[in-house]
């Protein structure tokens, strides 16, 4: 009786073994696979995070306190070490970091810190490969420059008043795009950009008709130029800002050319709608270019809360210098100043920022969606009705930019 179980029993499993091989052969083909793609990733993702600290390094100092060691989560393990992460260095690496460095608008002032240090490392063609980095850097910023003074010109000749927003924030870099504000009407716009440049409107997205913005395709000319007619904010639901923007602009000589551009004030507004109200991450030009501002004190807090205030942004604005201070601070040492107003009204800090796909993300739930809240409320009291109806979109607005990039891996029809 013994024996007989034991025969059926293994006629019984001998064909599961033989039926099950492949399957068992095809289910451990897939884990290898799996392993090597999530090894392949985590190895990205140590390699992004390394130059991210170097670039931050860089820019920002690389003497840390001992506290910022409480924020390796959010910002990276900060130490005196660029020393021994550039003499590691490889070709590959310095490829990556100048996409990275590119992708945050800094490839100019990290780049030139970086070539000294090669050089005095003895590292001649890595110092060599840099320098024609940024040789060719300078090359586009200059072509550039060129076509937005004709651009910014032939507006003005033209009858609309032109700011210059958001792209020379960054310099000695430039932005991907040339990015401008009028108070004139957009068809004036469109019929000057066509009859000068025969420029073409690119196609608009529903969050570019809500915002009364319109992207130019200049030939001859790499960049998008972008304009704002009127308005700001993802749904053009800020005007309060936009009569103080065009009010309190001041002129910036740049390569021997001059162009007018927005008040301290404005321009942290306006990058703060950015980061905090519409993409919900910071890029490191946005860290420098901000804490360069606040270490030279051309900051008036006083009008910067009452600006921020009227538009329901302040809680965002203070948070935001919040976050770069503390980023700063990680890195030399030392913070950007803030006043006690500042610091006192922001919601959260570094804590709630984490880097990844090359950018400091800020965390949307509940934090971000708060501060859209507090906007929302304010249009609501100053019976501002269409705004806050245009503002009252964006969570649609958004749900469809999340869909339409999960399913086509592009969101740039909706947001």
């Amino acid at each position: 009786m013994r024996r007989a179980q034991l025969r059926r029993r293994a006629q019984s499993d001998e064909p599961r073994r033989n039926y099950n091989r492949g399957q068992a052969f095809h289910i451990q083909f897939r884990a290898v696979s799996y392993l090597t793609e999530w090894g392949t990733f985590m190895e990205h993702v140590r390699d992004s995070t390394r130059n991210l600290q170097l670039l931050s390094q860089l820019l920002l100092g690389s003497k840390a306190p001992t506290q910022a060691e409480s924020h390796a989560n959010a910002v990276g393990t900060c130490s005196d070490n660029t020393g021994d992460l550039i003499s590691n260095l490889t070709p590959h690496d310095l490829e990556a970091l100048a996409a990275l460095a590119m992708t945050n608008h800094v490839i100019m002032r990290s780049f030139g810190p970086l070539q000294r240090l090669l050089e005095a490392a003895g590292n001649v063609e890595a110092a060599e490969w840099t320098a024609t980095t940024m040789r060719q850097e300078t090359e586009r910023i200059d072509h550039a420059l060129n076509f937005l003074q004709q651009i910014c010109t032939a507006l003005e000749n033209g009858g609309c008043a032109i700011t210059v927003i958001k792209s020379l924030d960054h310099w000695p870099d430039l932005g991907s795009d040339l990015d401008l504000y009028t108070d004139a009407d957009a068809a004036k716009v469109v019929e000057i950009m066509s009859t000068h440049f025969n420029a073409k409107l690119a196609d608009r997205s529903w969050g570019d008709r809500l915002a009364n913005k319109w992207n130019f395709i200049v030939p001859g000319l790499p960049e998008l130029v972008e304009v704002h007619a009127g308005r700001l904010g993802q749904t053009g639901e800020q005007t309060a800002i936009t009569r103080s923007l065009a009010a309190h602009t001041c002129r910036a000589h740049v390569q021997g050319h001059v162009f007018r551009v927005p008040a301290p004030e404005d321009r942290i507004v306006i990058s703060t709608l950015q980061r905090m109200y519409r993409h919900f991450y910071i890029r490191l030009c946005d860290i420098v270019d901000n804490a360069r501002l606040l270490d030279l004190r051309l900051v008036d807090f006083s009008y910067l809360h009452s600006l921020g205030s009227a538009a329901g942004l302040w809680e965002g604005i203070a948070t935001y210098l919040t976050i770069i201070s503390e980023y700063v601070q990680a890195y030399r040492g030392s913070c950007v100043p803030l006043v006690p107003l500042v610091t006192e009204s922001a919601k959260f800090g570094t804590n709630q920022v984490r880097f990844r796909r090359d950018f400091l993300r800020v965390s949307i739930m509940p934090h971000s969606l708060n501060l859209y809240a507090a906007e929302l409320m304010t249009l609501l009291r100053k019976g501002e009705l269409r705004n806050s109806f245009r503002l009252s979109l964006l969570p649609g607005l958004a749900t469809a930019a999340a869909l339409e990039q999960k399913i086509t891996g592009s969101d740039k029809g909706i947001w």
